[in-house]
């Protein structure tokens, strides 16, 4: 596999799952928080999508950031501007539907994807 700036901006589950698992990425859950309370990825940082200019300068710039939402539409254009901003940004494509549909594993025991 290619080094992290090979990837396209979307990344699958699985690949977002072994970047995690490597430890160098720094993940965004862009949802609301009733929706981050219902079901999340292990390690996320909840961010609401209108405070990321605020967000930005308590990141990392060294390290990828991987963002998240329900499927992947609001995590994109929150990937776009942190790539403009100069961060290795990447949504994960599908979201936490696809996540869960690959079987990977969410937090809190038996937490759910919210409805939108």
């Amino acid at each position: 596999m290619g080094a992290l700036g090979d990837l396209h901006e979307d990344v699958p589950p699985e690949r977002a799952a072994e970047l995690l698992r490597d430890g160098g990425s720094q993940l965004l859950d862009v949802r609301e928080p009733y929706e981050h309370d219902a079901g999340r990825i292990a390690g996320a940082r909840r961010v609401d999508l209108d405070r990321l200019a605020e967000e930005a300068p308590r990141l990392d710039r060294e390290r990828p950031v991987i963002l998240y939402c329900r499927t992947g539409g609001r995590s994109s254009v929150a990937a776009q501007a942190f790539r403009a901003a100069g961060f290795e940004a990447y949504n994960l494509s599908g979201g936490l539907v696809a996540w869960v549909e690959k079987g990977l594993p969410m937090e809190p025991e038996g937490g759910q994807v919210a409805p939108h």
